[in-house]
């Protein structure tokens, strides 16, 4: 979605016009409230948050699902280390790295 400069509101403007704001944001608008001339915050609508929301797990859903077939592709090939080995490997590098 493309802002325009109405998107951009200061928060001093925004505490002036919060009502009418939320009107706008309810009828689709998304506003960027700056504060010191700097993005601080963004109003957008509760309906359109949970959705943001739903697609970010969503997205994380895809990359456990990627993670998880690749892991299933290691295994078909023979790539695989038993749980021990791959234990000690971290404690190892953890311990390289508290040390370096």
């Amino acid at each position: 979605m493309a802002f325009s400069a109405s998107d951009v509101v200061s928060l001093t403007q925004a505490r002036a016009t919060l009502s009418d704001l939320a009107d706008q944001v309810k009828a689709g608008a998304e506003k960027i409230i700056t504060k010191n001339g700097e993005s601080y915050v963004a109003i957008v609508d509760a309906k359109r948050l949970d959705y943001y929301h739903q697609l970010e797990r969503e997205r994380i859903h895809l990359f456990i699902i990627d993670d998880a077939s690749k892991g299933l592709q290691d295994v078909s090939s023979g790539k695989t280390k038993d749980a021990q080995t791959a234990l000690n490997t971290i404690k190892r590098r953890r311990a390289a790295k508290t040390r370096g």
